[in-house]
């Protein structure tokens, strides 16, 4: 079992920043696939972006490639979730979620352990 646990949100005004963290109880994140997602008000579960078990792919949804990046620190066990010029329709309840590396393409929702969700809220 891995727990998960998302940190950093808040609210924002629009053009800003804010890092979201995802603090993670394994000591092998090395060998864990990482998936960021979100769920706005009234909306379905959406992908944001995704890194790969070895950190050399990662995935970003078209409505945030350019503006966001993710990051792992295997030695802290952490991932990251950087959010640059953000926009009002990026308010939402930021996911972390973890499954081990696997067949299954980054964007695939089948992940396996998910964190509680932190409130990202971007005024305009």
């Amino acid at each position: 079992q891995v727990q998960l646990v998302e940190s950093g949100g808040g609210l924002v005004q629009a053009g800003g920043s804010l890092r979201i963290s995802c603090a993670t109880s394994t000591r092998t994140l090395s060998t864990y696939n990482m998936g960021w997602f979100r769920q706005a008000p009234g909306k379905e579960r959406e992908v944001v972006g995704a890194i790969k078990w070895d950190g050399l792919s990662t995935y970003y949804a078209d409505s945030v490639k350019g503006r966001f990046t993710i990051s792992k620190d295997n030695a802290k066990n952490t991932v990251y979730l950087q959010m640059n010029s953000l926009k009002p329709e990026d308010t939402a309840v930021y996911y972390c979620a973890a499954r081990r590396s696997s067949p299954l393409p980054l964007t695939d929702p089948r992940y396996v352990y998910w964190g509680q969700g932190t409130q990202v809220t971007v005024s305009s």
